[in-house]
């Protein structure tokens, strides 16, 4: 894929340094290069100051960090927050250029934000630096799509990605899915009926979820054949005060008030993970990261009765939500050589691999371990072939681009306002005509303010 010329998927090595006359002559000669002399001190006294909203990545990576700690010298404070909170703190000091952060989530909905205003750094020399990345690092392993994201209108890299978001089914007790005389469902229709039949049993809610909704609910709109602009990101005028966009927040709302456990709109993604892990709640459409944990976390208690399945589809098709997040290194920061040695370290083959193997980490970035054995191995879950459904989502996304939408500088002040239709619906405030045309009006608002045409 490229951009005015340039390459967007290979970041190829080498030019020839200048200045490099030493090293050139001992290797002329035959001679070894020599050693990085302190190489494991390069860093000490830098604390690397580090911040994301919180995943079970970050909790299976701070395992290592002392391991990076020893061999950099350097120490690491590293934050997550929920979702939300991580994200408008980070907005604020992205804007004002600070020095608070020198390595970052770039969220995925924020990515055409940061990185349009130049908040954060274009990671391409650093990559074409051989003094600062070996050439086997390979930036080029990253899977296309989940760097689309992450690059600039020129197609350099502003982030390396550490999540492949791919939206699956789990149910937490498919057992008694079976036991009911049902099987996963496939279709929208299905997933109310399957929900009739297992709501309740053994004191189980049939549906659970977060309260982040623009992301949730988006693959429902899709599936009833609405959409969330008319043709991002040319043209974002709201497409919410349609019938389609009215039956799916109804569906949607139907789904949390009536399947869910008590509680359920208020739920962060953790909390989601857990009344299905702790059996209070059954069926679950997410990203793939927080439904592993399932069958692989040893406080589980439904390992063994897991499924796990494409999410179901709609008249309009199937739209499951797939997206990427990545590393970052704010244009404020102190320590950006610092910063890039972490990225390298975390997202590189090796803790790659290691998360894959000791963890089961599903989300992987790298064609070379997606395409590996571990992999296949690490996601064959209850004796489902799970990675091959992880790899039908991200293809499915990168088709038609669909996910556009989500990377548009605007959307993220317009998705609260999804959020609070969705809610109001589920709560039975309103009905889904009036809360989405409410929706829309709001949103429209917003974004004239911010100066984008919109074509009604």
């Amino acid at each position: 894929m490229t951009s005015k010329g340039k390459d967007t998927t290979r970041f190829t090595r080498r030019k020839v340094l200048k200045g490099a006359g030493a090293t050139a002559v001992v290797a002329a000669a035959g001679l070894p290069l020599p050693a990085r002399i302190g190489y494991a001190k390069e860093f000490d006294g830098v604390t690397l100051q580090g911040a994301s909203f919180a995943s079970t990545f970050f909790g299976y990576l701070e395992n290592y960090f002392p391991e990076f700690e020893e061999q950099t010298g350097m120490k690491v404070n590293f934050v997550t927050n929920a979702f939300p909170v991580f994200n408008q703190r980070t907005d604020l000091e992205l804007s004002t250029k600070g020095s608070a952060l020198d390595v970052i989530n770039v969220t995925f909905i924020y990515s055409g934000r940061w990185i349009g205003a130049g908040w954060v750094e274009n990671l391409r020399p650093y990559i074409e630096d051989p003094n600062l990345t070996p050439d086997d690092w390979d930036a080029s392993d990253f899977v296309g799509g989940t760097m689309a994201s992450l690059q600039d209108t020129n197609g350099d890299p502003h982030g390396f990605p550490w999540e492949a978001g791919a939206m699956i089914m789990a149910a937490s007790r498919a057992d008694l899915i079976d036991k009911a005389g049902k099987k996963m469902p496939t279709t929208f229709e299905e997933l109310i009926d399957v929900c009739d039949a297992i709501h309740g049993q053994e004191r189980m809610a049939a549906f659970t979820a977060d309260k982040l909704h623009h992301w949730n609910w988006i693959p429902y709109l899709m599936g009833y054949g609405g959409h969330v602009f008319k043709d991002p990101p040319g043209n974002l005028t709201p497409t919410w005060d349609t019938l389609e966009a009215a039956a799916a927040a109804d569906y949607y709302g139907n789904l949390l008030s009536t399947y869910g456990p008590p509680g359920v709109l208020s739920f962060t993604d953790d909390q989601a993970m857990r009344t299905q892990k702790n059996s209070r709640a059954n069926i679950r459409t997410q990203a793939i990261t927080w439904m592993v944990p399932l069958a692989k976390d040893p406080d589980s208690k439904v390992s063994e009765t897991v499924r796990y399945s494409i999410m179901p589809g709609g008249p309009a098709g199937n739209f499951p939500g797939s997206n990427s997040h990545g590393f970052g290194i704010p244009v404020g920061s102190k320590n950006k050589k610092a910063a890039w040695e972490f990225i390298k370290w975390a997202v590189g083959k090796q803790m790659t691999k290691t998360l894959v193997e000791s963890h089961g980490y599903p989300s992987v970035c790298r064609r070379s371990l997606i395409d590996s054995e571990a992999f296949k191995e690490a996601m064959t879950l209850n004796g489902q072939d799970v990675a091959s459904t992880f790899l039908q989502v991200l293809e499915l996304g990168g088709k038609s681009g669909y996910m556009k939408y989500r990377t548009v500088p605007q959307f993220p002040q317009i998705g609260d306002k999804i959020n609070k239709a969705i809610e109001r619906v589920a709560t039975g405030q309103q009905e889904g005509v009036e809360a989405m045309a409410q929706a829309q009006t709001e949103a429209v608002v917003d974004l004239k303010k911010s100066g984008v045409e919109i074509d009604l």
